[in-house]
């Protein structure tokens, strides 16, 4: 049976989180704070609810809205080389790589921006990445999103939907997966062998 090992990001893969600081270094500090308190009704609400989602649009909107799509492709993989320089954790970075040699097909499955994540995985050698999207039109970012965040319950679906077109569903393979958040808990439910990975940098 093939064997299947999917890898959250935010630290599990790397040793933070990710997202903001590619906000940031995309928009500037300067840029995205103002527009996310211009609707502070909103975004009071927002926080109050914890609604990661919505905050997550709020800011996709801030920081990306209106951008060139190709400007935006060589950030995202300048940011990739300085993740993939800086930002690994060894630990399940070894994890990953014991996968690969032992022959399993490894995809990154993960809430972060595709449009860094896929240079990520090219330089970790591995087969697939599933992520957040942005939504782009004639070549230019509207600020929306691609369909829905790629966290909880959605991670799972895009996984299985992976599998579908690569094996026939998710009950042709054994999968692995590793993550360390509450936003991986339904991935690593439905893994046969799940591994969560602590902050002491223990695949438990």
């Amino acid at each position: 049976m093939t064997r299947v090992a999917a890898f959250d990001v935010d630290g599990t893969i790397t040793t933070r989180d990710c997202v903001v600081p590619f906000m940031r270094r995309i928009s500037g500090a300067r840029r995205i704070v103002p527009r996310l308190v211009s609707r502070p009704d909103r975004l009071t609400r927002v926080v109050m609810r914890r609604d990661r989602d919505a905050l997550k649009t709020l800011a996709a909107a801030a920081a990306f809205r209106d951008r060139r799509y190709d400007d935006l492709l060589a950030a995202g993989a300048d940011f990739a080389q300085h993740v993939h320089a800086h930002w690994l954790r060894r630990d399940t970075l070894d994890s990953l790589v014991r996968h690969r040699a032992e022959g399993d097909q490894v995809v990154l499955v993960s809430a972060s921006f595709e449009i860094y994540l896929q240079p990520l995985g090219a330089l970790l050698g591995v087969d697939d990445v599933l992520a957040t999207r942005l939504q782009v039109r004639d070549g230019v970012a509207t600020g929306g999103l691609d369909g829905p965040n790629c966290r909880g319950a959605e991670k799972v679906r895009r996984l299985h939907e992976w599998l579908d077109e690569h094996h026939g569903g998710r009950r042709s393979v054994t999968l692995s997966a590793y993550g360390d958040s509450a936003g991986d808990r339904e991935m690593l439910a439905d893994a046969d062998e799940a591994h969560w990975v602590t902050r002491d940098g223990r695949a438990a």
